[in-house]
């Protein structure tokens, strides 16, 4: 599951997982049968040894890390639309950084300085490999987490296409394959894909190879050590560390996540619009461990203390045995004071866990559990983050998740590239590399459509039916529908057939739509949706006629129809091409 910045919700993407065994574990079932206080969460948590935390999402497992989150997250609800006045962590300053006072104090430089190492080291790689010299600075140590990415291979060979991997590495950080998938809403009925998600990589393997061919270019890392300050002069991006340490380069590329203090100073520490918080563990003992389940529901929207959540699971095989399967719960919510806590999703998951898993508690008591985990992805609601630096300042990593980095790698090392060789670097040339998408604007839409209201007169089955309803359709369209949906593509033509398949033989549904979206959201997609088809009629039409020509055009200008044309097949999602091939890249 991965959540895209760019004004939208990225549904079903490889961002969860299961991890190897972990040494120490417990029976999970006595710790069931333990009542609080303290919590039932806290009790399995603490029973659990925490080894292998990381930086970065999902990344850490410990029952202290889960308050740490939980205060966050209530802060994030309790307060008002502008959160707190942001750190000003980037500023400009006029001159040259080489006739500064502080240009001795610099310690080494780079064309390219990448802030935040677990998704940063992709882009670090594929960057170096064309010959840039690029450094990286992590806060913690730079590596990969316990808990698997899920991915289809299809994906992963778009990583062999930049060339930061090959198709033996794939083999080799390939933990888990299975097939068939699921996708099903509360007894309404079920829909089985293969080759959805259906790989589990371990980031630990997939981070420890890019990192060895990162340094094998010639690229440095930076670990421990966190971003200070950076100021833009006119001939350079200058990071100071929080040990005073200075490092130049011409661009810096912020690819810290959603917690990033540069994207909270771009933002304005406005509040975020949405959040889905997630919750799961992995457990060896399950008999039945062929299958996943990518989007899976089992029951109506419920009430969660002072708020309305509806549960939506996962499901997966492990790579570290036969036995071994991850399960996630997880919730998209508007952050509101009385939203549910991570604790109070997990107090949840403990009690509903098996019945979803078709497991009674005395087949629970030969449940081992290796780990619980937990985390929460902001959602901010409008257009790409504006470049306000005059030099360097971009985050061109922004749209969430491994297979959201996947798609996008190509694109933008190929635009980094020649804007760092062209100096096309001032901010109206960086922001054609993180340009408007109306696809992901439009997905919006779909977790407004997922989140279930405080107050709403609508039913508590309304979200299980639309989706079914959805899925229905695009299940009777076929695969050329149903799959670059499912790998969070979304395309003018297939949504179009799918609303139009939904009216159709779902009328009555419509009305409740309204009512649980809103017609000021109905609107702004209506925008964003009449722009899909928009994007979709340049890049089909008109980008045929012009890409021949662009080679032939004068430096800056070549350079801006690059950026225009990849923006109208991206924003159009016509990047991904369906063809009987990729049905079958997850078999091979």
């Amino acid at each position: 599951m991965g959540m895209v910045k760019n004004g939208g919700l990225s549904l079903f993407h490889g961002s969860f997982a299961a991890p190897p065994p972990i040494p120490s574990r417990r029976k999970l079932y006595p710790l069931l049968a333990q009542a609080a206080p303290p919590s039932r969460t806290q009790r399995i948590m603490e029973s659990i040894s925490v080894s292998g935390e990381v930086g970065g999402a999902g990344g850490a497992y410990s029952y202290n890390a889960l308050k740490r989150l939980d205060g966050l997250w209530s802060s994030i609800c309790n307060s008002s639309p502008v959160v707190q006045e942001p750190q000003q962590v980037v500023s400009k300053v006029p001159g040259l950084f080489q006739e500064s006072e502080r240009v001795e104090r610099c310690t080494d430089m780079f064309d390219v300085i990448v802030c935040g190492g677990t998704l940063g080291i992709f882009i670090a790689t594929a960057l170096s490999s064309k010959g840039l010299r690029v450094g990286i600075v992590e806060k913690s140590m730079l590596r990969g987490r316990e808990q698997e990415w899920n991915i289809s291979r299809k994906e992963l060979l778009e990583l062999v296409e930049v060339g930061v991997l090959t198709e033996d590495d794939i083999d080799h950080v390939t933990a888990a394959s299975f097939n068939p998938n699921r996708c099903g809403f509360e007894g309404k009925g079920e829909i089985w894909v293969n080759d959805i998600l259906n790989l589990g990589v371990s980031p630990a393997k997939l981070i420890e190879t890019m990192r060895r061919r990162f340094t094998f270019l010639g690229g440095v890392i930076f670990e421990g050590c966190s971003v200070s300050h950076i100021s833009i002069y006119e001939d350079s991006a200058v990071l100071e560390l929080a040990d005073e340490k200075i490092l130049s380069s011409r661009l810096i590329i912020d690819a810290m996540g959603n917690f990033s203090p540069i994207v909270k100073q771009i933002r304005g520490g406005r509040k975020p619009d949405g959040i889905c918080l997630v919750v799961g563990s992995c457990c060896r003992g399950f008999t039945e461990n062929s299958t996943s389940d990518v989007i899976f529901s089992s029951a109506s929207a419920k009430s969660v203390g002072q708020s309305k959540a509806q549960y939506f699971w996962e499901a997966f095989p492990a790579g570290s045995g036969p036995l071994d399967r991850t399960t996630y719960m997880f919730t998209y919510l508007y952050p509101e004071p009385g939203c549910p806590l991570l604790e109070e999703l997990l107090e949840d998951y403990w009690e509903l866990m098996p019945k979803y898993q078709g497991v009674s508690l005395d087949d629970l008591e030969v449940c081992e559990l290796y780990m619980a985990f937990f985390r929460h992805i902001v959602t901010v609601h409008c257009r790409p983050l504006l470049i306000e630096f005059y030099s360097g300042i971009q985050s061109p990593v922004s749209f969430g998740g491994f297979g959201s980095l996947t798609r996008h790698l190509g694109r933008l090392s190929a635009g980094i590239h020649e804007a760092i060789n062209s100096n096309f670097l001032d901010a109206q040339s960086l922001s054609l590399l993180n340009p408007y998408m109306p696809n992901l604007s439009a997905s919006w839409l779909f977790q407004r459509a997922m989140s279930a209201k405080r107050q709403s007169d609508v039913s508590p089955t309304f979200i299980n039916e639309l989706l079914y309803a959805n899925f229905e359709s695009m299940q009777k369209l076929g695969d050329p529908v149903l799959r670059p949906f499912l790998q969070d593509v979304i395309q003018f033509g297939p949504l179009v057939k799918t609303l139009g398949l939904v009216m159709l033989t779902q009328p009555l549904i419509i009305p409740s739509i309204f009512k649980q979206v809103g017609l000021p959201v109905l609107l702004d997609w209506s925008g964003h949706f009449m722009m899909l088809g928009y994007y979709t009629l340049l890049s089909s039409y008109l980008d045929p006629v012009i890409r021949p020509l662009v080679e032939k055009f004068p430096g800056k200008m070549r350079y801006e129809w690059k950026q225009k044309l990849e923006a109208w097949k991206y924003g159009a999602g016509l990047d991904y091409e369906f063809t009987t091939s990729a049905k079958n890249a997850g078999q091979n």
